[in-house]
């Protein structure tokens, strides 16, 4: 039988109401990191005992077999520089062809895969945490100053984690700074949790579970409309809890434009795509699906984080 100290577990848990000392309780349900406990104790002595441990895995939504339309064509593209030159006031992204780089607007084909509905939390990422001792999520000055970005290292403080503890507040935000390494490693420790393989999402998976088979622009449609995602268009300026600010996929996915990029399967190379955008950007060109740009996978930023596929 596990025993937790109550003490120890209203640092790990944002329960609701705190309980005094002696007093008896008698159920609570809460998850961790995709873990459920059902407790039965007396905390006279400042212990709760767990009697059941049930494993939940991250909720998911099924993509079916078939096609959908991948990459975007020149109407998109002309589209997305329009709305960056006007959130931006210049046109650096047209001038540099920054969306040519897209694949053509073609027919593809998925097998059938279920995705995580969400990207994958603060709070089901400190389970793993906890269970082996993988370094938690954070990046020192040094490291962040090689990557040459634009956002002051303090920037990064806020996502940081303190020891396998995120930040305060945060646990329902999607994990940051953890590396496309980091993120195959979690689904590694996944799998063996549920009995099932769970992996990065290939592009194509992505794309689909994202737009829909009718290739929409965004996930919610063809026009950029700001209220349905987190952007630097209309919200904190910030991560914030996963499914809040989001209009869904045609699949039900959330989070797909804005909030964080988002790693995805990039085989044999040293570089990976990211996809999606985030909370930091404007216009929003580049939160569309057909969007993607690379990052060194060894990257630990603030704006990118990861989501799961299992078939």
């Amino acid at each position: 039988m596990q025993s937790v100290c109550s003490k120890e577990l209203a640092n790990i848990l944002p329960l609701a109401p705190a309980r005094q000392e002696g007093s008896i309780i008698r159920a609570f349900l809460h998850s961790l990191g995709g873990f459920l406990f059902l407790a039965s104790t007396s905390c006279s002595a400042g212990q709760l005992s767990a009697t059941e441990v049930t494993f939940q895995p991250p909720a998911t939504v099924s993509i079916p077999a078939g096609k959908f339309i991948r990459g975007s064509n020149e109407d998109e593209r002309n589209y997305a520089y329009d709305l960056d030159q006007l959130a931006y006031g210049h046109d650096r992204t047209r001038n540099s062809g920054w969306y040519d780089r897209e694949p053509d607007r073609t027919p593809a084909q998925t097998r059938a895969f279920r995705i995580t509905t969400t990207p994958i939390t603060n709070r089901q990422y400190q389970r793993f945490i906890q269970a082996t001792s993988h370094p938690a999520p954070d990046v020192d000055r040094h490291t962040w100053d090689s990557y040459g970005l634009i956002h002051p290292y303090q920037r990064t403080r806020r996502h940081a984690w303190s020891g396998n503890y995120p930040p305060a507040d945060r646990d329902q935000h999607p994990v940051v700074l953890v590396s496309y390494h980091d993120a195959n490693t979690y689904a590694e420790w996944l799998s063996k949790q549920t009995g099932q393989r769970w992996r990065l999402p290939s592009e194509n998976e992505w794309v689909k579970a994202a737009r829909g088979n009718t290739g929409y622009i965004f996930p919610w449609g063809n026009t950029f409309d700001p209220a349905k995602l987190n952007s630097h268009d209309s919200g904190p300026f910030d991560t914030v809890p996963v499914g809040t600010r989001t209009a869904p996929s045609p699949y039900g996915l959330l989070d797909a434009a804005g909030q964080v990029f988002e790693w995805v399967d990039t085989p044999n190379a040293k570089r990976a795509w990211v996809k999606g955008g985030s909370w930091d950007d404007s216009g929003c060109g580049v939160c569309r699906p057909a969007a993607r740009h690379s990052r060194p996978k060894t990257l630990k930023h603030i704006l990118v984080g990861f989501r799961l596929v299992t078939e």
